[in-house]
């Protein structure tokens, strides 16, 4: 059985940076290709990032486009999502997402899901 759990959420100004991280536990991780998605209050959930299992494909929302950067390390079981220049509108409760053997790194329909991280803009 496959586990995430995020961490690294938070308060932060505009502007400033935060590294969310995702430790993957229960089965091979280099065989899940790795999302990160959002969901703002009254908003349906949103992709971020994604990252392939093969490790060489990344997906990026418009949102996340120059700012935000996913990567995964297959000998720490970790994908990490560095978000840099954040505004207001990047507030939402943050989930890490996997699902094995995935080619297509868009969509929400992953198999597993962590429980989410806070992350807080303000002005």
């Amino acid at each position: 059985q496959v586990q995430l759990v995020e961490s690294g959420g938070g308060l932060v100004q505009a502007g400033g940076s935060l590294r969310l991280s995702c430790v993957f536990s229960g089965v091979t991780f280099s065989k899940y290709t790795m999302g990160w998605f959002r969901q703002a209050p009254g908003k349906e959930r949103e992709s971020v990032a994604a990252v392939a299992w093969g490790g060489g494909r990344t997906y990026y929302a418009d949102s996340a486009k120059g700012r935000f950067t996913i990567s995964r390390d297959n000998a720490k079981n970790t994908v990490d999502l560095q978000m840099n220049s954040l505004k207001p509108e990047d507030t939402a409760v943050y989930y890490c997402a996997a699902d094995a053997y995935r080619t297509s790194l868009g969509g929400s329909d992953y198999t597993y899901w962590g429980q989410g991280t806070q992350v807080t803009v303000s002005l």
